[in-house]
């Protein structure tokens, strides 16, 4: 492995992209420790050091962020609004008959499209950085904290930061998009990839401090036995065989080959996991704002909210939160793999499954393995979900428990797609690759 990647460095276009995407990834974390302008670094820092942030309403984004979220600097947003737009705009798909005209049409309408999830990343970035400021101001970014983040509270002040910050996701994306062009692998994933993957350390390392060498250690062996389970299944699929009867074209005959359709244990990805913890934040954000004044009593479904939907270690909580996922993974399948679509591809090109009729005999049966396969993708991503809060009970660890959830998700399908690209652009030079 690493001679293969030696061989990389050694190749100059090749290196050229890996020290480009280096660079831009050094930029990033950088921009994460910047402060925005009227924000104040030393009591932010004070009340990170003194106060616990894993139960935040803003959990999630913070750890897309790298921590750069509570620290209120100018990528406080991190890469959050993107990846929101990108699924509004997918989903809109399904809605909308132009936007499915658009993705039809190719290279040219998937480009209009593009453009416009960057506009609604931008109009998420404004309305995702005045929330920000909102609960800066008023403390409840950093439940705990006495100290004034923001001193200057005066109007001028606060449109500074909110420009900022939404600039910083501007810039952010346009990172990404140049990460995908010139460098290697997706951009954003790279840079969602690294902000994960910063907050590594201080997770093992508050584990050592507060549980000692015993607890650290059986964390680092649940770490190895989730990451060799998500690569296992990752890698899993379904293959449909597809068989292309011989046509004449012209002189030639074309066609006569076998191939397969790949379908995968988790076609889903992370989103049903991004979008459960989307909703189960709702009923907190909502009560966050519904918080009595001084002297008047909690109204009961505040309090109820409070008691079973803001902790993450309660079994309402934990049984909303799988059923959830399983939900999601199953509407989101449904959406992205249309199997009418895939039947239509292949009667057009004189392809059929062995031992079934063409046209809806074929999209039936593509639904039937769909929905199999859907299951076991579903509850398996439930299970690693779950696991930083069956960690939160067993160990009494926080929520950042490092080996489970989006986190792990996210990182290993990164670094399997990015590796996958590198070997491709080695064994395109004729070298032996990565993978073996």
């Amino acid at each position: 492995m690493l001679s293969a990647f030696g061989r990389a460095f050694r190749t100059p276009d090749l290196r050229r992209k890996l020290l480009f995407t280096l660079g831009i990834i050094t930029i990033f974390r950088l921009g994460a420790f910047i402060p925005s302008p009227g924000v104040n670094y030393q009591n932010v820092q004070q009340c990170l050091n003194n106060g616990d942030t894993s139960q935040g309403i803003y959990q999630l984004v913070n750890l897309f962020s790298g921590g750069a979220l509570l620290q209120v600097s100018i990528f406080a947003l991190g890469i959050m609004p993107y990846i929101t737009a990108s699924i509004i705009v997918q989903l809109l798909r399904v809605v909308i008959p132009r936007f499915q005209q658009l993705y039809e049409e190719g290279s040219s309408g998937q480009s209009k499209l593009t453009q416009y999830t960057r506009y609604l990343t931008i109009a998420l970035g404004l309305l995702n950085a005045t929330t920000l400021v909102s609960l800066a101001r008023s403390g409840q970014l950093l439940p705990g904290c006495n100290l004034p983040i923001i001193p200057d509270e005066s109007i001028i002040t606060t449109l500074l930061i909110i420009i900022t910050l939404t600039a910083g996701t501007g810039l952010i994306m346009w990172m990404g998009e140049l990460v995908t062009e010139r460098g290697v692998g997706n951009g954003m994933s790279l840079l969602i990839f690294t902000s994960i993957a910063a907050g590594f350390p201080r997770s093992l390392g508050s584990i050592w401090e507060t549980k000692g060498p015993g607890t650290f250690f059986i964390v680092l062996a649940i770490g190895l036995l989730t990451v060799a389970l998500v690569v296992f299944v990752e890698q899993s699929q379904r293959r449909v065989p597809v068989q292309y009867a011989k046509r004449m074209i012209g002189r030639r005959t074309v066609g006569g080959t076998s191939t397969y359709i790949p379908i995968k244990v988790n076609m889903a990805g992370v989103v049903p996991v991004i979008f459960a913890s989307s909703m189960l934040y709702l009923p907190g954000l909502i009560s966050q704002f519904n918080q009595p004044k001084p002297g008047e009593q909690m109204a009961p479904w505040v309090e109820w909210i409070n008691n079973n939907l803001t902790r993450g270690d309660h079994p309402i909580y934990m049984a909303l939160y799988f059923a959830m996922i399983v939900f999601f993974t199953y509407f989101y399948v449904a959406i992205t793999f249309n199997p009418e679509e895939v039947s239509d591809n292949m009667k057009k090109y004189g392809g059929f499954i062995p031992g079934i009729r063409a046209g809806k005999p074929t999209a039936d049966y593509l639904q039937y393995v769909l929905s199999r396969i859907t299951l076991p993708g579903a509850l398996y991503l439930g299970f690693v979900a779950l696991i930083p809060l069956v960690a939160l009970v067993l160990i009494n660890a926080n929520q950042n428990f490092p080996f489970g959830g989006t986190s792990i998700l996210i990182m290993v399908g990164v670094g399997l797609e990015t590796v996958k690209q590198i070997d491709a652009q080695l064994q395109q030079r004729h070298y032996e690759g990565l993978l073996r």
